[in-house]
């Protein structure tokens, strides 16, 4: 049900990810109900990611569309709100079956620094 609720919000408000939302994701990811996406370079990957992130860069998705489970739901972020790698990613996603959604925020906005 929690589930349910949540991607309903994400669907019909897609720039309202409003940070009481960030709990029920990091909840949701935490529990494999969802997959969060990290569609950067590798190495700001590594820098820093949201919690529970798996990364895929956007130049490898493509080719690795079958580390993906085809029934999740798979929520891609990148750099920011103005960053289009998450939202072509989504594109892909979505034309290849998956169910997927763009967070508009990035690391920077969730506040979260270099790993060390």
């Amino acid at each position: 049900m929690e589930l349910r609720l949540v991607i309903e919000r994400m669907v019909s408000h897609p720039k309202e990810l409003a940070p009481q939302d960030r709990d029920g994701l990091v909840r949701l990811a935490r529990k494999g109900d969802v997959v969060v996406l990290d569609v950067r370079p590798a190495d700001e990957y590594l820098a820093a990611h949201l919690p529970f992130a798996r990364s895929i860069p956007l130049d490898e998705l493509k080719q690795r569309l079958a580390e993906l489970p085809k029934d999740k739901t798979v929520v891609a972020y990148c750099r920011g709100p103005y960053c289009l790698m998450a939202r072509d990613a989504v594109e892909l996603l979505r034309n290849k079956g998956y169910a997927a959604l763009r967070l508009p925020e990035g690391v920077a906005e969730w506040g979260i620094g270099p790993i060390r």
